[in-house]
Order: C-alpha cells, then structure tokens, then sequence
C-alpha cells in the first residue's frame, strides 16, 4: 500500500491490477437460511408432503413432519463457513396439535451423512430440550455454545424425542449467525 494525502492509504494499481481486498467478517447477524447450499441438504424420515423447505418459508401450516415414527434427522449445509448463534424451531401449524412438537434436540457439527444407524454413536456438540414455552413464534431463540459453533460447515438436527405424538412436525426454523472470514482464490490475479 501506498499513502496519499493526509494519511490515507492506496491502492498498489503497479502494473494495471489492484491488490484483492482482504475479507470480511461478518459483523451482524444475520438469518443463515440465505446461505445454505440446498443441493447439499436432506432430511431422513421426512414426510414428502411437508419436506425440509418448508421449515424456511415462514408459514407453520406447511412446516416439515417426520414419516414414520418421531424421529427426525435434518442436514443443512452452508455454502460458506459461519459462526452459528442462535436457533429457534417453530410450532407446527400455531401449535394445534402440540404432542408433535420436538423435544430432545441433538446438533452435531461439520458431520455428513449420517444416518439413524451411527447418529447415536457420535457425541453432538450440543443437545437442547424444548418445551412447548421455547417453540412460540414470539419466544426467544436459544443461543448455542459460543466456542463450539464458530467454524460451522454443517448443521446435523437429530431430533431424538417429541411430546409424545406418533410423529414430530416442526413450524420453522431460524439459524442465525455470521459469516466467517475467508479468502476467496478466485480473487487473485496471476502475477508476471
């Protein structure tokens, strides 16, 4: 970098090209829905009238259910690395049938493909208990374990347990958090 006046640094523009900008950090959260690499997401156990997306639409009448028992397991990954915060699941369809709201909730970190046949075999970074109280669209999301969500690829969702219902059915989910800063190579230009 050069100096102008008064202080200010310049651009080095020796020989037509600029230097890339160095990234940045996210500095505000933001809701992580926007960055998911859909291609890479999935769901085990999913009813396919009520898949994965609807649980980012913001309708709880459309929500996501599971298919043949409680159990659920939901994928989602990033098309960046992020620090995740918060989440907040959402009562399914305004809470009318609450014995198929999620309670146990384990979240693993960085994790693919896993299935219901090794899901129990590996340690989650962080396991929530929801009540009926923490799945009210006006309730507070639930902040995750600072120092184990700070370079997140994926987010594996096991929900183990509902409130007794024969199936879970989730209104909606909100992962918020911010970008993490990377360099991106495409940015740099040949030299010489």
């Amino acid at each position: 970098m050069f100096q102008g006046l008064g202080g200010a640094a310049l651009p080095n523009t020796a020989g037509g090209t600029p230097e890339p900008s160095p990234a940045e950090d996210g500095s505000t959260l933001i809701d992580l829905s926007t960055i998911l690499d859909k291609s890479a997401c999935y769901a085990r156990n999913e009813n396919s009238g009520f898949p994965w997306g609807n649980l980012f639409i913001g309708d709880s009448r459309l929500g996501m259910r599971s298919d043949a028992d409680e159990q659920l397991i939901i994928h989602l990954s990033f098309q960046e690395f992020v620090r995740v915060k918060s989440i907040k699941f959402t009562e399914f369809n305004n809470g009318a049938n609450p014995e198929l709201n999620p309670a146990k909730v384990h979240i693993h970190i960085n994790r693919n493909n896993l299935g219901f046949e090794d899901i129990e075999d590996v340690d989650p970074a962080q396991i929530i208990t929801l009540t009926a109280d923490d799945l009210k669209e006006n309730s507070e999301p639930i902040d995750l374990y600072y120092v184990k969500f700070q370079r997140v690829k994926s987010l594996t969702f096991y929900i183990e347990e509902n409130q007794g219902g024969n199936v879970t059915a989730i209104g909606g989910l909100r992962i918020m958090g911010k970008t993490v800063a990377t360099t991106n190579m495409k940015d740099f230009k040949k030299q010489g």
